[in-house]
């Protein structure tokens, strides 16, 4: 009797082991990345490590594809004119953004590149262009004076124009929160949040079984100003993007000039939208809508959303007194909305 005890004993102490070993914590982890931060949340046991080891590597990859800081990356090599195999990220990124370029009128075109880095933005810090500057780097923007061809010696991309320089920052944190979300699926992990720069990404629901909750930041007075919410919102199995003017600027000669160019006329948007938040399926289409909407100001952007049922958007707008209005669009719901 007493060894059957002493044996039921062992088993369950066993059992209980197991169940422990298998276990799994929620994991934070953060950092930076492109410039900006990341933090991902994810549900792991003692294989987190790993976890963390292969979303570095995803990292750099979509760097050694996309950073215009990199010398060596494939986007540099393209806008350097040198000959260089296209890898499938850099495919992946064009052509979404190709997309939306065609979608939006040219509102969204990675060819600004050329305005964004003579306003000085590349390097947070701003000058002023005369029209003659503007109108001659115009020459060398727009979205369908690009194209990949496919050639015997492999993917390369045709210009029009050699000076034509290509910048995926307002689509590639979008798209790296993308990239991290389908390396956490092939792992089969359904329960996750991942934030770069800004751009978030969630699948299911946090280990209490309820969804994961970001926040909207309201519109700062200046760029050192604390960070406020303005809203929240609940969000299952899609991805959220802002974009805003208020925090990346200059100011020269007492002139506001916004890090946002307009691909027609190559000024920083000058309009009362402040901020726009985009929520869709994927994190590099919020992403790039969030930008374009931006161009486009409150009217227009409200325009195409009419025109696109199924596309989600919130917008914070200054009125002519000064005072914040918001818009959203019927199924953009926020927590304070559920109250």
């Amino acid at each position: 009797m007493k060894k059957s005890v002493l044996w039921m004993l062992a088993w369950l102490i066993f059992v209980i082991a197991c169940n422990n070993n298998g276990k799994k914590n929620l994991i934070t982890y953060k950092g930076n990345v492109q410039g900006s931060f990341f933090l991902i949340k994810f549900y792991a046991g003692a294989d987190s490590n790993s976890l963390k080891t292969g979303i570095d590597s995803l990292f750099k990859v979509v760097d050694q594809t996309a950073s215009v800081f990199d010398s060596n990356s494939v986007i540099s090599l393209v806008n350097a004119n040198r000959e260089t195999e296209l890898s499938d990220h850099f495919i992946k990124l064009f052509n979404k953004s190709q997309e939306v370029s065609y979608a939006t009128q040219g509102n969204f075109d990675i060819t600004v590149g050329p305005l964004v880095k003579a306003w000085g933005f590349w390097k947070s810090k701003g000058v002023d262009l005369s029209k003659e500057n503007i109108d001659s780097l115009l020459t060398y923007v727009g979205y369908n004076k690009i194209r990949i061809v496919n050639t015997s010696a492999g993917r390369h991309i045709l210009k029009e124009h050699p000076e034509i320089m290509l910048d995926f920052n307002a689509i590639a944190q979008g798209y790296t929160a993308d990239v991290v979300a389908e390396y956490f699926n092939n792992q089969g992990m359904k329960d996750y949040l991942i934030e770069i720069g800004g751009e978030v990404r969630a699948s299911g629901k946090k280990e209490s079984g309820e969804s994961w909750i970001v926040g909207i930041e309201k519109p700062a007075e200046n760029s050192d100003s604390e960070q406020e919410i303005q809203e929240k919102v609940e969000l299952n199995n899609m991805s959220l993007s802002t974009s805003g003017n208020y925090r990346k600027y200059f100011i020269k000669d007492g002139i506001k000039y916004s890090h946002t160019i307009d691909p027609h006329t190559g000024l920083p948007v000058s309009h009362s939208l402040l901020s726009v938040t985009v929520m869709s399926d994927n994190c590099a289409e919020a992403d790039a809508y969030a930008t374009a909407f931006m161009v486009m100001g409150v009217e227009k952007a409200k325009d195409f959303l009419k025109n696109h049922p199924g596309m989600e958007a919130y917008f914070i707008y200054s009125e002519d007194s000064g005072i914040l209005n918001t818009y959203k669009t019927e199924n953009f719901i926020t927590l304070s909305s559920q109250e």
